[in-house]
């Protein structure tokens, strides 16, 4: 594979990761009372817990985007 041929594979992966994300932000937001309900049945969660779940599951989410997909695109673009 070409160094621009990775450069957009990295490109398209980290927007692809990126909709993931907003799309986990966005349902968490607007359908936060029907999740809670069915994770708390699932595995007993407090209010606060599922909420420093989601949260800490969407930090580590976006640290691993930008160590995997974001990191690496710009150092290829530097390189070349």
């Amino acid at each position: 594979m070409s160094l621009e041929g990775l450069r957009s594979f990295l490109l398209w992966c980290a927007i692809m990761n990126y909709a993931v994300l907003f799309l986990w932000f966005f349902v968490f937001i607007l359908a936060r009372g029907s999740l809670q309900r069915i994770h708390g049945r699932w595995f007993h969660l407090t209010a606060e817990q599922f909420d420093a779940l989601h949260y800490s599951g969407m930090a580590v989410y976006k640290i691993g985007v930008l160590l995997f997909n974001i990191i690496p695109y710009i150092a290829l673009r530097i390189v070349a």
